[in-house]
């Protein structure tokens, strides 16, 4: 239903461990050519690809309650800086300047618009005297809540694949219209059946995490879509009442994840699949790493060399089939990366550990 787009790595690894035989230049074909994927901020102000069909779902059932969000922030933000006596007032002008520039369907980065913008100049100093502090540029916050409100979009990208420099587009010009509109109720319903049927049975718990949202939002979107409650093990769950018939079994399967990959990020609830690893696996603000799954669990991770080749780090007996099944993987990567070394925004603390290789 949709990727994470936080760490732009992810998203065409991502694609890669879904569709056989995928190139960076399809996906990237969908992205800026056909543009029927779509980079949009969403549940819990988070960057998602998102299919142009669900755009307007995702706007009316998240990335409107996280533009107030942010809005609210911003303006709070900027008086607090002493950079605008009337946060509103300042926001609102420099939004419509943003918009007025992108208007003729042309594309800007981050640094141009600043530059023909003076509004958008100026920075907010966060965590003074901390080792992470620092001055933050205002002009790339003004655009994170455009963004989230629906006006503009992250169009092409001047940086490669696994980096993220995206120019900005009017998001009538990118996608020749407005995201269509919806109401909130609908949204957040419809968003809650495309998670049960990518990801059900899961509780109320997992989907009042998915969606940033509360739990009354979901159980009413539960209510809507039909689902039927199911027991996961003395726990309530829930999946489509079109869902209830068993796949049959699943023959063992090996993938390599890559960090914040939808599937890993899925639940809320994640024991099942997650076992004792996740402080291995995730960091302390929630941000899963790359993974190695074998089975329908999580059995590791996986990192590059200074050289490109991946690398196995699985922490517990596979089994010799596992373990075939696995290298295999890790060589197809490698030969999909050719080369190419990708940093990733959030490696897990397995991942630093240089002691833990191999099995």
């Amino acid at each position: 239903m949709c990727l994470h787009g936080t760490d732009p790595a992810t998203i065409f690894l991502a694609a890669r461990a879904r569709v056989d035989g995928m190139v960076v230049p399809d996906l990237e074909h969908a992205l800026y050519v056909e543009r029927s994927l779509v980079k949009h901020l969403a549940m819990r102000r988070t960057l998602f690809v998102f299919p142009r069909a669900t755009l307007p779902f995702a706007q009316a059932g998240a990335s409107d309650r996280v533009y107030g969000a942010e809005r609210r922030r911003l303006v709070r933000d900027v008086e607090a800086a002493g950079l605008h006596r009337d946060g509103e007032r300042w926001l609102t002008e420099a939004s419509e300047q943003v918009r007025e520039v992108l208007a003729d369907g042309r594309e800007a980065t981050s640094s141009e618009l600043r530059s023909q913008i003076p509004l958008l100049a100026g920075s907010i100093t966060y965590g003074e005297g901390k080792a992470w502090g620092g001055p933050v540029p205002v002009g790339p916050r003004v655009l994170t809540t455009l963004s989230a409100a629906g006006h503009i979009v992250r169009a092409s990208n001047d940086g490669g694949w696994s980096s993220s420099r995206p120019r900005w587009a009017s998001t009538a010009a990118w996608l020749g219209e407005e995201i269509p509109p919806c109401s909130p109720a609908e949204g957040v319903a419809r968003l809650v059946e495309q998670w049960l049927r990518v990801f059900g049975p899961g509780t109320a718990v997992d989907l009042k995490w998915w969606l940033g949202s509360t739990v009354a939002a979901v159980r009413r979107a539960l209510g809507d879509v039909g689902a039927v409650e199911v027991d996961l093990g003395g726990k309530t769950g829930y999946v489509l009442a079109d869902d209830l018939e068993g796949s049959g079994p699943v023959e063992p399967w090996a993938a390599l994840l890559p960090a914040l990959d939808p599937t890993t990020m899925g639940w809320f609830e994640r024991s099942w699949y997650l076992g004792p690893y996740k402080p291995l696996l995730f960091d302390t603000s929630g941000n899963a790493g790359a993974s190695v799954w074998w089975d329908g669990r999580i059995v590791g991770g996986w990192r590059q060399t200074a050289t490109g080749e991946v690398t196995l780090q699985v922490l517990e007996d596979v089994g010799s089939d596992g373990r075939a099944a696995i290298g295999e993987e890790a060589a197809c990567l490698t030969e999909w990366f050719a080369g190419v070394r990708v940093r990733p925004r959030f490696p897990s603390p397995l991942s630093k550990d240089l002691t833990t290789t191999g099995w």
